[in-house]
């Protein structure tokens, strides 16, 4: 049985977690949660993945208890954005966040990363999101395990954004398997979403 704990993350970051397990083949699965709504979140993740849940209330927090008999679906797994509460956000169609360095503006570079983190946090908090955000040259970091932003770019994502991180970058910094948010790129599929775009925003 895997173990989850998943307590004192903000939603989507719980059913997140569970997604990756439930990726890795587990049958029997406890995740622990601080709040019902995470709870209930992860719940549905579950029973739309193809498993047994159950909820459990536990001293003041909660036990998700999911499993599955059987070999179940051979379907892939939900993505974790279809099961999260609704939230007041849009996508804005057309239009594409390109994020070309891990430092924003000129100048300072500890200031440019500050930027970065202040403005990708808010992002990921906003009421409105770009349909899509391409990550090149040392942009494709942020998305990658270690980074201070990751968890933002997990939430952008949650909410339906698609992130798109330059393959022949990731295999340049030796970053291709530690990619976290999003999925690997290509020119061919980076370039005609620049292309057709109704609006490029640039950060660099």
């Amino acid at each position: 049985m895997k173990e989850v704990d998943a307590r004192g993350y903000p939603c989507p970051q719980p059913v997140l977690l569970t997604k990756r397990v439930v990726e890795d083949g587990e049958k029997e699965i406890v995740v622990m949660v601080d709040n019902r709504g995470s709870a209930e979140n992860v719940a549905r993740f579950g029973e739309k993945a193809g498993y047994q849940v159950k909820i459990e209330e536990v001293r003041g927090d909660f036990k998700v208890l999911l499993k599955k008999e059987g070999e179940g679906s051979t379907e892939k797994p939900l993505e974790a954005e279809t099961t999260c509460e609704a939230g007041s956000w849009k996508l804005l169609k057309g239009e594409v966040l390109l994020i070309s360095t891990d430092s924003l503006g000129r100048g300072s570079e500890e200031l440019g990363r500050m930027l970065m983190k202040v403005l990708l946090n808010t992002l990921s908090e906003n009421e409105s999101l770009p349909e899509k955000i391409v990550l090149i040259n040392s942009g494709v970091g942020l998305a990658c395990e270690g980074s201070d932003v990751l968890e933002a770019f997990q939430t952008i994502v949650s909410k339906g954004a698609k992130l798109l991180a330059c393959g022949t970058c990731l295999n340049y910094f030796q970053l291709t398997d530690k990619l976290r948010a999003g999925k690997v790129s290509n020119a061919y599929e980076i370039l005609n979403t620049l292309l057709t775009a109704k609006k490029i925003l640039a950060w660099s």
